[in-house]
């Protein structure tokens, strides 16, 4: 497939933001707190939906607005109760949203009538196919290693991004086993124009979450976590715990078993609920603060890539 060459990064261009590194959209953990910190440093802050507090998430894209940061919010079609808050992001002034869980199809054009860029997260190349032919101005492409709700048919991120780059043209953002410069680099390589981190910033200083949950996330080895549910709904990935051993040796759980979620984040039991995380939880190994992430990121990002175009320039794989 013949792509576009051009100086612009399509993602900076969409979302207003320095560096093209965004803030996943966790449930009750994205919102100001840890948005405005991660927009402040460069990258994009996103606001979630997820949790279904309608009012508190509309509060929230209000009080992001004011402090005239670049930002998005996240709309999962599946865990809306209704178009109220379709149509208050609509009329709120929102620039760029991300929608997932379910098909944009019907969200896609009052979104973009109200001027709002609109990229959707996939976990297949059909579910991206689908959505660029909807009309889908980007892709969040959401491989395996991710933490949260996954498609129990996992493939991962260095896969998925090369499946769906052979496929389609717009812009594409890679989620999944991202935490540093290092993965960042090799998501550019397979066709990524931005990342998405939502591990790292959970156990970042400004998360609003209990310390017993970022020392459970810095604490974690590469094989720290468990899909869970996958021959049902909720497919997950969390955290290996006690509680999570249990669901895992049983082969099923239900929404039931996510009710305690809210004492896991902010009270630090890390049994009332499965701790959704991610694989990246091996690769991060203390707590810093957003800027602090971003700068590191970008700097071994920007080493990594002078190493590779000096690796080209001379013809050789001498990596030094």
């Amino acid at each position: 497939m013949n792509h576009s060459i051009s100086n612009t990064n399509r993602v900076l261009a969409h979302t207003g933001a320095k560096y093209p590194i965004l803030q996943a959209p966790m449930g009750w953990i994205a919102r100001t707190q840890l948005a405005s910190a991660v927009s402040r440093a460069g990258g994009l802050g996103i606001i979630e939906t997820s949790s279904g507090e309608t009012e508190n998430c509309q509060a929230e894209i209000l009080k992001m607005r004011e402090l005239n940061l670049p930002f998005g919010v996240n709309l999962p079609i599946r865990f809306l109760k209704d178009d109220a808050m379709l149509k208050f992001v609509c009329a709120s002034g929102v620039k760029f949203v991300t929608t997932s869980a379910g098909s944009p199809a019907k969200f896609i054009q009052p979104l973009k009538d109200a001027g709002i860029t609109v990229y959707h997260a996939v976990p297949t190349v059909d579910a991206a196919m689908k959505c660029v032919d909807a009309g889908i101005d980007g892709l969040v492409v959401e491989g395996s290693e991710g933490g949260g709700f996954k498609n129990p048919e996992d493939v991962s991120t260095l896969v998925l991004l090369q499946a769906i780059r052979a496929k389609v043209d717009v812009p594409l953002i890679a989620a999944g086993g991202i935490c540093d410069g290092r993965g960042m680099a090799a998501a550019f390589a397979l066709g990524a124009e931005a990342i998405q981190m939502g591990t790292r910033f959970v156990s970042c200083a400004e998360s609003p979450v209990h310390d017993n949950f970022k020392n459970a996330i810095v604490n974690s080895k590469e094989t720290g976590t468990w899909m869970l549910n996958t021959k049902s709904t909720p497919c997950i990935r969390a955290l290996k715990s006690e509680r999570t051993q249990a669901i895992h040796e049983q082969g099923i759980m239900s929404f039931d078993d996510m009710k305690g979620i809210l004492n896991v984040y902010f009270k630090g039991d890390m049994e009332a609920a499965p701790a959704l995380a991610g694989q990246s939880a091996g690769l991060i190994d203390s707590v810093k603060t957003a800027k602090a992430i971003i700068d590191d990121t970008v700097a071994e990002f920007m080493a990594i890539s002078s190493q590779m175009g000096r690796m080209a320039h001379n013809n050789h794989f001498a990596f030094n």
